[in-house]
């Protein structure tokens, strides 16, 4: 999987966190895997136990050199398997260990966004944040797999977050997205997979994996009528600044995809 995400161009990869297990074994990985970096967090619908030990928990992996973001971070009103109130839980107290760090977050929003917009305002106008280094990244968030409106998408230009379009975006009677992509800032795009999830056509109903983000910038390009190469660039230079890995990596903004999600932004 990882021949075939270099083949097709993708230069780096982000897993995101779904719970402290899952981060630990992601860790492994991007130890041993140079393009590999990972983002900490708890999962909506894996916060059940969420508590105060699971913090310290992803303070502890956050110190990790190849941990970038956290995240996957938010709620879920689609699958019905941890109260709302529990899931707001873990979400706040992931937004503050994210303020405490200075990391970027990763925000899953699923039929929750006027919760999820609710918590997000309060939170970027919290005197936490606004002692943050996060106040002054470039980006504070990314809301992973975006289906809202443009309204939604105004408030998170608001906040400083960028919008990650996925595989969706691909699917032929998509047509809300279509519509709604030329009305989005392409400077505050971000393109992924969301593997093993949401499939990109023509492989949709497979198993979804990084190489195929390329895709998604090919559906964008035309959506917007531009070239492949200006998507690749533009979403590179942003995911590079967004993750910190520009330096790291000696981004140039100058040609090639790069990935960073389960997740793969390009």
């Amino acid at each position: 999987m990882l021949e075939r995400a270099r083949a097709a161009g993708i230069g780096l990869i982000v897993i995101p966190g779904i719970d402290v297990a899952q981060c630990r074994g992601a860790l492994a990985l991007a130890e041993t895997t140079p393009v590999v970096y990972v983002a900490v967090g708890v999962h909506p619908n894996s916060s059940g136990d969420f508590d105060p030990a699971t913090v310290d928990e992803l303070r502890a992996l956050a110190a990790h050199p190849k941990v970038v973001a956290i995240g996957e971070i938010g709620l879920d009103y689609y699958w019905d398997r941890v109260t709302p109130t529990q899931q707001a839980v873990a979400f706040r107290a992931q937004l503050a260990l994210a303020a405490e760090l200075g990391l970027p977050v990763i925000i899953h929003n699923r039929d929750a966004s006027e919760d999820v917009a609710g918590i997000l305002e309060a939170w970027v106008q919290s005197e936490d944040f606004r002692n943050s280094p996060l106040a002054t990244r470039p980006f504070a968030g990314v809301m992973h797999a975006f289906g809202g409106d443009v309204a939604l998408a105004e408030r998170a230009y608001r906040w400083n977050f960028l919008l990650g379009i996925a595989g969706p975006v691909t699917f032929k009677n998509a047509r809300q997205m279509h519509a709604l992509i030329p009305q989005l800032r392409a400077d505050r795009l971000l393109i992924e997979t969301d593997a093993p999830y949401l499939t990109p056509h023509p492989h949709r109903g497979k198993r979804n994996e990084p190489g195929y983000v390329a895709l998604v910038a090919d559906k964008i390009a035309e959506l917007l009528d531009t070239s492949v190469a200006e998507v690749a660039q533009q979403t590179s230079a942003l995911a590079m600044a967004f993750f910190g890995l520009a330096e790291r990596n000696g981004w140039t903004n100058a040609g090639g995809t790069n990935a960073g999600g389960r997740e793969n932004h390009v």
